[in-house]
């Protein structure tokens, strides 16, 4: 179970780049910097979606293996 979950959040994080598009404007200012993309908008979204989806599969994945 444990190599499903690695495999599952390291795939997860080879698409992240993918789902934190560029969008106009980026790199005029703080493009560049972390807090850019947890205070636009558009990167924050996605950035705690992903977040929130692998909070939520390891806690589904945590019971389901506690069942057992």
């Amino acid at each position: 179970m444990k190599r499903i979950t690695s495999t599952f959040c390291v795939l997860l994080m080879l698409t992240l780049p993918l789902f934190t598009m560029a969008h106009p404007g980026h790199g005029d200012t703080d493009g560049y910097t972390i807090i850019h993309y947890f205070t636009e908008p558009m990167h924050a979204i996605i950035t705690l979606g992903s977040f929130v989806l692998v909070f939520a599969v390891l806690r589904f994945l945590k019971n389901k293996q506690s069942q057992k």
